[in-house]
């Protein structure tokens, strides 16, 4: 049996890795996908084989990752719950993608990952294998009786590795777990789990400020930021043209220095649960900001409120692990469509955690200033004694119901 493992070297993966090995007699695969996450990949080739893998692929998947999963998110406006960026969620379908296509090259029969059985990962990493490769196996230990019998604990584990000579650092469990990406940092478990405890408060400087200052420590100055978009896509920051990925790079830099994107929520998790996760996402908070400025210049009403009516649907499918799914496929080619004008200049001002808006412009902007205007129109494009029939008309059907069933209740009386 051979088996691909999602594999970052630390100290759960390292016990998955020898205990699938020995429990399934396999040949084991490992996989570690550079999403962004800064973490240390030097010498962990040769960790991987001497705990056990037959061959390591350490594979940087940052230009994809903002590219065919971060920037069409975004052009779809997604966010969860009205708060969560969704940076973990977006990360998992290309991890579980990059899995499939490696077990496919190499021939293996599953692909296994260390998800717990209470989280939204597993569904989502599993998600993605059933539309991509639903032949393959998928073993996920932490839902086996066996394993957690075997490992109640982290002290378990370090044994574990000692007994078995497997390299791994044994330093104090952090009070909370962390998943970082290109996207975002997130937080939760451990001292989180506590909804009342105060993650903005200023002794926890050193625990909550991976990728973002607290805003009452960012500069008391405020900074300018230019964004130029294309077809719904940030091209441009700054006036320097860009890649997808170098945007990011660029947002998350300016973003993080003055405290934007931080988010402290009670979310709901597919698998039934409400969790609390303290999110840092300062490039993407800037470019969802931006992107709906631009639209707002350029997008038709009418596709903007059907798009927006599907945002929380979009949310969702990608929160729930449903990225290859083909009712998000769908649901993306409108959102392809409603993006075709979105090209134009945003002016972003940030300040102290937040983001307002300094200006926007398009050249398909369908803002006429002398429609709009309280004064005179030149153009003569709205003639305002056409609004007495229109009010009549909208109201037609309030005045026949006041006839019918009596006027409407005021509240109370």
């Amino acid at each position: 049996m051979k088996i691909v493992l999602a594999y970052s070297g630390g100290l759960d993966t390292s016990v998955l890795l020898s205990w699938i090995k020995e429990t399934y007699n396999a040949e084991m695969i490992a996989f570690c996908a550079n999403i962004g996450q800064a973490e240390e990949l030097k010498g962990l080739d040769k960790k991987a084989s001497r705990t056990g893998a037959s061959k390591i692929y350490i594979d940087d998947l940052q230009e994809e990752f903002a590219r065919d999963f971060i920037f069409p998110m975004v052009r779809a406006g997604a966010i969860y719950e009205g708060q969560y960026l969704l940076g973990t969620s977006i990360a998992r379908p290309l991890i579980a993608k990059r899995m499939v296509e490696i077990a496919q090259k190499e021939g293996a029969d599953a692909i296994a990952h260390g998800a717990t059985g209470k989280g939204n990962d597993q569904v989502r990493f599993e998600l993605t294998t059933a539309a991509l490769a639903p032949s393959l196996d998928i073993i996920a230990p932490w839902r086996d009786a066996r394993f957690r019998s075997q490992f109640p604990g982290r002290a378990e584990m370090i044994a574990y590795c000692e007994d078995k000579g497997i390299p791994v650092q044994a330093s104090a469990k952090k009070p909370f777990s962390m998943d970082r990406n290109l996207l975002h940092i997130s937080y939760e478990a451990g001292i989180l789990e506590d909804p009342w405890f105060d993650a903005s408060a200023p002794k926890n400087r050193d625990y909550f400020t991976t990728l973002s200052l607290f805003p009452e420590d960012a500069p008391d100055k405020a900074e300018i930021v230019t964004l130029e978009f294309e077809r719904g896509d940030c091209v441009a920051v700054n006036g320097k043209k860009l890649n997808p990925l170098g945007v990011m790079q660029a947002l998350n830099k300016v973003g993080g220095k003055h405290g934007v994107g931080r988010v402290d929520m009670v979310e709901n998790r597919f698998v039934g649960m409400k969790s609390r996760g303290v999110y840092e996402t300062p490039g993407g908070a800037i470019l969802q900001f931006a992107h709906r400025q631009v639209e707002s210049l350029t997008m038709d009403r009418e596709v903007m409120h059907l798009r927006d009516s599907l945002i929380p649907r979009y949310a969702e499918l990608v929160y729930y692990g449903f990225w290859f799914a083909p009712e998000r496929l769908a649901l993306q080619a409108l959102v392809e469509e409603s993006q075709k004008n979105v090209s134009g200049t945003v002016r972003v001002k940030l300040y102290k955690g937040n983001i307002s808006v300094a200006g926007r412009k398009s050249p398909v902007s369908l803002y006429n200033p002398h429609i709009a205007t309280m004064e005179a129109d030149p153009t003569k494009a709205y003639n305002q004694d056409d609004a007495t029939g229109f009010i009549r008309l909208n109201g037609l059907r309030l005045r026949v119901n006041s006839q019918v069933n009596g006027p409407a209740n005021l509240g109370g009386q």
